[in-house]
């Protein structure tokens, strides 16, 4: 084990009821509607102007419940959904400095959220996010970006590097 690693800081990150109203600095709450429902607020308000949108499943491995890193997105929302019945955490902070390339996260404006079955979140341009997080050993997610959001807008915090500290999802 590393000095770095043994110095490393975990905290817990009390996981939130995931309501509208809460989650509005970060992004929109997707919930289901009618079939017809004309377009409103509520629909998830998306900006995939930069490039072709990438609709896709991802399978992800379980990787337990704690995380070092944060991520944004600077130029376009991101919309996460599972495709199975079982809930799933995200962090996020707001976001802010969309301009300053190399911008982090305040350590208390980080949050986390539990995502109920049948339910996506829009991340606003620019919301940092560490996750899906879950307790299964793999789960599927849909996935909406652009096509090469992974290699051209993909902005990282360390937060083990940076500020000696990685967060674990608490229960609420």
């Amino acid at each position: 084990m590393s000095q770095q690693q043994a110095d490393l800081q975990t905290r817990p990150i009390t996981v939130r009821k995931l309501t509208a109203e809460g989650f509005s600095a970060f992004g929109q709450v997707i919930e289901p509607t009618f079939d017809g429902k004309a377009f409103d607020a509520e629909d998830a308000q998306l900006n995939l102007s930069e490039g072709t949108p990438r609709l896709y499943i991802m399978q992800l491995d379980g990787k337990g419940l704690r995380f070092r890193q944060i991520t944004r997105h600077r130029h376009v929302t991101q919309c996460l959904m599972a495709t199975g019945a079982d809930p799933w955490f995200i962090a996020v902070a707001p976001p802010y400095d969309l301009a300053v390339t190399d911008a982090e996260p305040k350590l208390e404006d980080i949050v986390a959220f539990e995502i109920p079955p049948g339910t996506a979140i829009k991340l606003h341009t620019g919301t940092w996010h560490a996750g899906p997080y879950f307790r299964a050993a793999k789960m599927d997610f849909l996935n909406l970006e652009l096509a090469d959001t992974n290699q051209v807008d993909h902005h990282s915090c360390f937060l083990d590097k940076r500020y000696g500290v990685q967060f674990e999802f608490a229960a609420a």
